[in-house]
């Protein structure tokens, strides 16, 4: 049998093989972005009441409207945006899914899209799955800003979507004002769509404010916006995320939602929803996560790593250029191996494979789990 891969370019994806050699080596892990922490107790008990109150079967295919009415409600308290939860919001498997949907709505082949590298690993993949053409943007270290003039010129008759994260994974950086004023002006009077994924859009720090496109209605009519239950809540596992668009936009997006899961784990939606009534979780992990964030910057001021600014995500970023001339996958597999600590090189974040002997680790971890792994760390030489 001939094989014709539709991703012939692709293998297992570096959070994979990193959190694998994690546990082959009996290594920290600060590789793939998740908790080693518990959710909270009283989350647990609304996920375990929801099931013995019979929500077990499928829910809505655009999710239970409990859950639905207090994202709406979160929009306009955060910032001012009116989402209707009938026809402008629905529930899904995650964020990459919701990503993966909203691609897959509008992309056909020929279609441009400009992304913002580093990028999350999951946009180039559902890009070039349905025919379309990467543009992607290499931003520069240490602060991955974004020079708006320069990407203008990535702009063709074919550009058909810009797909734009912050806070930024895995830089750690954050969209100023400044950019979206940029961004309006590209966009006015285009069809081209934006992709906001605003799943970290909590986790930023230092006072900043998170510039999401539902601040601005020039950006909302034409923007999905994808956000994820699994930050807020520390719960990566259960997959549940939603998105938001304009009521046309998303009766697009339902059409292939329908057909991609059509609907989320019910108990799930509805233990969040009754969870979310009561907890204010929103207001505390800002400061959950800059306490991590400081500590760890703290504890690597220890060892040759070099910090990188981190504004928002629970990403802190490292150049180890001062230790080695090693490429950034081998480096980082080395630090398993031979220091037990897992981490990410950002070269795969680059379609090119853009090496700038960088690293990323996550601080969505115990506090102990950091300064093992520092300790570890701090004898790198």
């Amino acid at each position: 049998m001939i094989i014709n891969s539709k991703l012939p370019t692709v293998g297992t994806t570096i959070f994979s093989v990193m959190s694998k050699m994690a546990e082959d080596h009996q290594a920290i892990n600060l590789s793939q972005g998740f908790p080693d922490y518990p959710v909270d107790k009283k989350l647990i008990a609304d996920i375990q009441q929801s099931m013995k109150d019979g929500f077990n079967q499928y829910a809505p295919m655009p999710g239970l409207l409990s859950l639905r009415e207090l994202i709406a409600d979160k929009m306009e308290r955060f910032y001012q945006a009116s989402y209707n939860p009938d026809t402008e919001i629905t529930i899904t498997a995650g964020g990459t899914q919701a990503i993966f949907t909203a691609i897959n709505t509008f992309i056909n082949a020929g279609d441009e899209v400009i992304i913002f590298e580093p990028a999350y690993d999951c946009y180039a993949p559902a890009i070039k799955l349905l025919g379309g053409l990467v543009k992607p943007f290499e931003l520069q270290a240490p602060d991955y800003k974004i020079d708006w003039e320069m990407v203008k010129k990535l702009f063709t008759a074919n550009t058909k979507m810009i797909i734009i994260n912050s806070p930024h994974n895995p830089s750690g950086s954050i969209l100023q004002r400044e950019d979206i004023e940029a961004l309006i002006k590209l966009t006015k009077d285009t069809d081209i769509l934006i992709l906001s994924d605003e799943v970290y859009e909590h986790i930023i720090f230092d006072g900043e404010k998170h510039q999401s496109v539902a601040l601005y209605p020039e950006l909302a009519e034409r923007s999905f916006i994808i956000a994820s239950f699994g930050k807020l809540l520390h719960a990566t596992g259960w997959k549940v995320g939603y998105c938001l668009a304009p009521a046309k936009l998303m009766a697009e997006f339902r059409k292939v939602h329908q057909f991609n899961v059509f609907s989320v784990n019910t108990p799930m939606q509805a233990g969040i929803a009754n969870y979310l009534k009561s907890a204010d979780v929103y207001q505390e992990l800002p400061l959950f996560f800059q306490k991590k964030r400081d500590l760890l910057r703290q504890l690597l001021q220890q060892t040759k790593l070099e910090l990188l600014p981190c504004k928002g995500s629970y990403f802190q970023c490292v150049s180890y250029s001062k230790i080695s001339d090693e490429k950034d996958v081998d480096f980082a597999k080395r630090l398993v191996t031979e220091f037990g600590v897992a981490t990410i090189p950002l070269s795969a974040f680059y379609t090119k494979g853009k090496d700038d002997q960088i690293l990323r680790l996550c601080f969505a971890k115990e506090d102990a789990t950091l300064e093992k792994a520092v300790k570890k760390l701090i004898t790198l030489s």
